[in-house]
């Protein structure tokens, strides 16, 4: 069983930007891919980003591409997400999830554990 537990959301401007954490706890973490998702008011939860168990490999959705990073440190069993020119847009909830083994995966069903999420709201 792994305990996720996101936080750094807050309200900030366009084109400002903003650091997310995920924190792990409960089994060892380095043995997990891990995505970032977000979800907006009435929307259905997006993939935003995924980072390999070893964290040299990464993913990003085409509207975060160049303006977001994922990265981790698997010693403090922590994964990032810096979020960069934000945009009004990019407001949502949003969730880490973790799931064992080496694949990278987008879809948020395939995840087996998640965090309480975090609100990133963006003002234009």
């Amino acid at each position: 069983q792994v305990q996720l537990v996101e936080s750094g959301g807050g309200l900030v401007q366009a084109g400002d930007s903003l650091a997310l954490s995920c924190g792990a706890s409960g089994r060892t973490f380095d043995n997990y891919g891990v995505g970032w998702f977000r979800q907006a008011p009435g929307k259905e939860r997006e993939f935003v980003a995924v980072i390999s168990w070893s964290g040299d490999s990464t993913y990003y959705a085409d509207s975060v591409k160049g303006r977001f990073t994922i990265s981790r440190d698997n010693a403090k069993n922590t994964v990032y997400l810096q979020m960069n020119s934000l945009k009004p847009e990019d407001t949502a909830v949003y969730y880490c999830a973790a799931r064992p083994g080496i694949e990278m995966v987008i879809t948020a069903h395939d995840y087996d554990y998640w965090g309480q999420g975090t609100q990133v709201t963006v003002s234009s």
